[in-house]
């Protein structure tokens, strides 16, 4: 077996490379092109409403010993990628007993079939493997990073790129997914923002939704989806100090109104299955806490999945002080989770806990259940090999239509922070003076979290800008600085796959060969930011500004008097103030996946116009995190006057953040009427619309996102100064207005009071409409008893 897996992943490596040489540049004439799938909601296919799944289930489980029962809750380490510190031994052996339910890191059809057609040919009852893998913002096609997805405001957009990941991780040899990760996080800190929707709840939920539907379509049996799974459950986003997998400590009154919604909106969405965070809550850890397994989850909300940990979570409640391995396998199992990934507690220790008494056989046959269900759904019963069609991978993986995807998406997700004096968009001719570290990059592009992503497919910034300016614009290049230049974090970076290599030259060698090749051109584009690698897992960072000597190297530039524009390459909002005062403009693009140099060139010059919003604050300095919108009041609030002492604020900085959450311009801009409200007075049970007009007053075609925040004056518990409950994005002609209009139900208006009970309470209510969180103009309305 063991050169059965050798040989599966050398097939596998070199199928790998053969897809990956032959994938084409799109062409226009494949930009219609839509994916084959059906978006609506998935069927919740659970045991009580599928007899027949769970006839084939309990004839299964009677003909299984405990140790196959066991088995089944084990995943395996096995592959050429691995996101951990451990890899699981003797795999061939614990396969040909029965002791594994699902193997984690290994794709390709070649590799999976390899593994399946050992699975099914020596095990005694032939019950075939779950191949899951890391596929979060892409398989193979790159979209930008989840934060980035997020800023597009665009769930049509957001779900396509779930759907095409699904298509082809699908033909790839897999059917189960680690997405989408929805952690609420609000500390920029934390590298794994990157990951997420960034810090609202309600934009967070629609997302989940959006890309729950595009993974797992309207059935699962079809051989173009696969299983999600979303995660982490729960609250990991507020680690304290941004610090990653640090304790997480809140009241239930904030969890449920600003943390858990996005969670809840993935299992109304029919999600397969649930991954456990690595914190605390209410001071136990998530994959051994019983409320929230199976109390919250399943006995509140119904969830009819399975729960995964993350990567050797139930080991690692050890060093939580939860006690040994063996009694942190039995509070793992009796907490609700169901499978055990990577560390093989349950496989080492369960049979014992039986023995003991300590675990019943029946809790083993209810966890058990739930994985068989899994593959059921799937239909690896009623074919094992589904997902191992070596052709279908070739004529899918990077096929043309979905560079193209992925192009436009990345467009969409690119927001422009600063455009003073109409820097933006550049003209099509002339002398640009190509600067940074990363201006001909392609490691970075692709970001953190790409998975079994190429990054030497993707698309350079300079090559991109020779692709769409053609041969009116001449570009001079220079590297202009290290991304950073301490060299242990080169070393740290470049263990896991950073590729980053130091300049010979000095700092000050380099910035002066980019301050002559500004001065011979005529506009400045300095590419700028983070190695993919600063942010992510275990990439937390306590000082978010341009690392290395790059903001040294803007200041150079600034005193040549060219115009100045800053592309930003990033995985977290970053502290960004002195660039905001003296740079002429900056374009966000996070990173933007495997088009991403065709994507930034697309906005830099004016081919697509930038409408993208960011989802996660920008703070001036860091020691104003955590910072968002939806703060609460204090009894002391600050009026804006300095010689008032005794208010809430710094006194070396304002309280504002730098960008507010929602913020992104265009090239047009927009204005906006004052809101309209169908009444002024609603019932309990009653909606309420609100309307806005909305005028292109500029001089370019453009996207508007319309947001919509309501605060409830009033209540019984303190309230946010206002919460997202609606937007919508219009694209409006030059001159051209339109009416848009929200309708507010009384779900929008409710929340958890401190008995955790879902209510809405009469009182006055504000309504706010506007481009971003900031800038927005109210209306009032009162709900009556």
């Amino acid at each position: 077996m063991k050169q059965i897996i050798r040989t599966a992943l050398v097939m596998s490596i070199g199928l790998m490379s053969t897809q990956c040489n032959t994938a084409q540049q799109p062409t226009t004439a494949q930009q219609t092109e839509t994916v084959e799938q059906t978006q609506t909601p998935t069927a919740r296919a659970s045991s009580t409403a599928d007899p027949r799944m769970r006839q084939f289930v309990d004839s299964l489980l009677s003909q299984m010993t405990l140790e196959e029962k066991i088995g089944q809750l084990n995943l395996v380490s096995v592959g050429f990628d691995v996101t951990g510190p451990v890899v699981s031994q003797n795999v061939d052996e614990n396969i040909r007993k029965g002791n594994v339910g699902g193997v984690f890191n290994t794709y390709t059809p070649v590799a999976a079939r390899k593994l399946q057609e050992f699975a099914v040919n020596n095990t005694r009852l032939k019950i075939p493997l779950l191949f899951g893998y890391d596929v979060i913002h892409g398989h193979r096609t790159i979209f930008p990073i989840p934060l980035g997805l997020s800023a597009s405001w665009d769930l049509e957009a957001i779900e396509r790129s779930a759907r095409i990941a699904a298509d082809e991780a699908s033909a790839d040899g897999l059917n189960w997914v680690y997405s989408p990760m929805v952690d609420i996080a609000r500390d920029p800190r934390w590298g794994r923002i990157s990951e997420g929707a960034g810090e609202d709840p309600y934009l967070g939920s629609e997302i989940a939704r959006a890309m729950v539907h595009g993974y797992q379509g309207d059935d699962l049996t079809k051989e173009n989806t696969v299983m999600a799974t979303v995660k982490h459950f729960a609250l990991y986003g507020a680690s304290e100090a941004g610090r990653d997998y640090n304790t997480v400590d809140m009241s239930l009154n904030r969890m449920f109104n600003e943390y858990m919604p996005p969670y809840k909106a993935a299992i109304e969405a029919g999600v397969g299955s649930v991954m456990t965070s690595f914190n605390d809550i209410n001071g136990v850890p998530a994959t051994g806490n019983r409320w929230l397994m199976t109390e919250l989850l399943r006995e509140q909300w119904g969830f009819d999945g399975f729960v995964v940990t993350d990567y050797t979570a139930i080991n690692e409640m050890i060093a939580h002080g939860m006690g040994d391995e063996a009694k942190v396998g039995e509070l793992a199992l009796t907490a609700g989770s169901d499978m055990d990934m990577v560390g093989e507690v349950f496989l080492r220790h369960l049979k014992q806990s039986v023995e003991k008494g300590n675990v019943s056989e029946e809790e083993i046959n209810t966890a058990a259940r739930r994985i068989l269900e899994a593959k059921y759904k799937l239909g690896l019963f009623e074919d094992p090999y589904r997902y191992t069609d070596e052709q279908r991978a070739k004529t899918t993986i990077m096929k043309p239509e979905y560079r193209e995807a992925a192009r436009d998406i990345a467009r969409r997700s690119m927001v422009l922070l600063k455009n003073s004096k109409q820097t933006l968009p550049l003209k099509k001719s002339g002398t640009i003076a190509l600067i940074g570290p990363l201006a001909n990059n392609q490691r970075d592009l692709i970001g953190n979290w790409s998975g079994a992503g190429d990054w030497k497919q993707a698309v350079s910034v300079e090559q991109g800008i020779k692709n769409v300016a053609g041969n009116g614009v001449k570009i001079n290049y220079a590297k202009g600085a290290n991304i950073t230049d301490d060299e242990q974090m080169i070393k740290r970076l470049n263990a896991h796959g950073g590729e980053l290599q130091l300049d010979k030259r000095t700092s000050e060698q380099m910035i002066a060969e980019a301050v002559k090749v500004a001065r011979a051109s005529d506009v400045i584009v300095a590419v700028v930011g983070e190695s993919q690698g600063m942010s992510g897992e275990a990439a937390s960072r306590a000082d978010i500004g341009l690392p290395g000597k790059q903001r040294e190297l803007l200041m150079a530039l600034k005193k040549t008097g060219k115009p100045l524009v800053v592309v930003l390459m990033n995985g977290r909002p970053l502290t960004l103030t002195w660039e905001d005062q003296n740079v002429d403009a900056i374009l966000e693009t996070w990173f933007a996946g495997t088009e991403a140099g065709n994507a930034i060139a697309d906005v830099l010059f004016g081919n697509y116009n930038p409408s993208g919003k960011i989802t996660a604050t920008f703070p001036q300095m860091v020691g104003q995190i955590p910072l968002y919108y939806a703060h609460k009041n204090t009894g002391r609030p600050f009026n804006g006057d300095l010689l008032n002492k005794y208010t809430t604020r710094y006194m070396d900085v304002t309280n504002e953040p730098l960008y507010p959450f929602g913020f992104g311009l265009s090239y047009t801009s927009f204005t906006y009427s004052k809101p309209q409200l169908s009444k002024t007075s609603i019932s309990p049970s009653e909606n309420l619309e609100v309307s806005v007009q909305v005028q292109n007053t500029g001089n370019y075609d453009g996207e508007e996102v319309v947001q919509l925040y309501v605060q409830d004056v009033v209540a019984s518990i303190t309230r946010p100064v206002k919460e997202l409950k609606g937007f919508q994005k219009i694209n409006l002609k030059k001159g051209e207005s339109r009416t848009v209009t929200f309708t507010l139900t009384p779900e929008h208006l409710k929340f958890y009071n401190n008995d955790l009970d879902f209510v809405l309470e009469p009182g006055e209510f504000k309504v706010y409409v506007g481009t971003n969180s900031r800038d927005v103009q109210e209306a009032s309305f009162t709900v009556t008893q």
